[in-house]
């Protein structure tokens, strides 16, 4: 994969700002995610969805937090997560899709699966 420079800071940013959102939870699919954050350099809370097995029993417990940042796949079951989540939570928390779609942007839809950040653990650490 090539990467270009503004690509890497923009990421280096986008790690640095998801580190300041200290009262929030970055939620993701799995273990491999988690690990894939904590390699860029994220250094906040990851709650993994997959540990929870089941819809309801993630809701019930993630609604205690006060804003949650989603960071589930873009493939077909992480859109779905995404809707469920939404759904269920809307007002019961803050649910915060702007690093999701920041993400996006910044590696122009190259990254699908939040695993493959580890592509840039060499350009960032």
């Amino acid at each position: 994969m090539i990467v270009e420079e503004q690509e890497i800071i923009e990421i280096k940013d986008f790690v640095s700002h998801l580190n300041s959102m200290k009262e929030s939870v970055v939620v993701v699919e799995g273990k491999r995610d988690s690990e894939a954050l904590k390699k860029i350099g994220f250094s906040g809370k990851v709650v993994e969805f997959h540990k929870f097995g089941g819809m309801i029993n993630f809701v019930d417990s993630v609604a205690r937090h006060e804003n949650l940042i989603i960071l589930f796949d873009g493939d077909r079951k992480g859109k779905y997560f995404t809707r469920k989540t939404i759904q269920l939570l809307q007002r019961r928390t803050n649910v915060d899709l702007t690093f999701k779609r920041k993400l996006t942007s910044i590696t122009k839809g190259k990254i699908r699966f939040i695993e493959q950040l580890v592509c840039y653990e060499s350009y960032i650490v």
